[in-house]
């Protein structure tokens, strides 16, 4: 019996592999020439939607951006601060899983006493037309301005909360309004420690740390 390969099985191992080597090449450049343009982008992004929700600041909030460990893992907190680098208020990413058709991310920004600024949602895959009122319903998004934690009932008006749902679609504002709530716990539950901690990175940044 006889084993090995012959010229034009070789042949075509070589040329296989010469196909796999310039087509991993390929996507090497590939990623090479689009990951700054992409990450600029979503760099871009990501500030237009601080804009939105963050009250007026002076600085750059991606540019002092902190990291911190929450429950479901680590929290980019964003913070706002005038021109005398005073806290005007904070952001960061919130996610609600139990949307319609996936999870929804949303950016919460709050003022410094744990009121909510505005909120924006960045990611979602919702029903057009339905679920996707928590996009493009101005209104529905303003009822969250100014809401804390205590003297709101953090629901749906169908299960005895203070928020609308849409005609045909409760089950995605209700995700979106839990998961605004646990952005509030989370704030009120690490409050103090976040607060010293974004003055500790402000005096370091300036020169003042150890």
């Amino acid at each position: 019996m006889r084993f090995g390969l012959d010229r034009e099985q070789w042949y075509m191992v070589l040329a296989l592999l010469l196909v796999a080597v310039i087509a991993a090449m390929l996507l090497g450049l590939t990623d090479m020439f689009t990951r700054g343009p992409i990450q600029a982008a979503q760099k871009k992004a990501l500030h237009q939607a601080l804009e939105q929700v963050l009250p007026p600041h002076a600085n750059d909030p991606q540019a002092e951006q902190l990291r911190m460990q929450g429950e479901d893992g680590a929290v980019l907190i964003y913070p706002g601060r005038d021109g005398n680098g005073r806290l005007t208020g904070l952001a960061w990413e919130v996610v609600a899983p139990d949307g319609y058709s996936g999870s929804i991310r949303i950016l919460l920004g709050l003022e410094p006493d744990g009121r909510i600024h505005a909120i924006r949602v960045t990611n979602h895959r919702e029903t057009p037309g339905l679920g996707d009122g928590i996009v493009h319903d101005h209104a529905w998004l303003a009822s969250f301005v100014g809401r804390a934690l205590s003297g709101t009932r953090w629901a749906v008006k169908k299960d005895g909360g203070d928020f609308d749902q849409f005609t045909g679609a409760t089950i995605t504002p209700r995700a979106v309004v839990r998961a605004v709530k646990r952005g509030l716990e989370f704030y009120r539950g690490h409050r103090r420690m976040l607060l010293d901690a974004l003055v500790d990175a402000d005096r370091k940044r300036h020169g003042g740390g150890q």
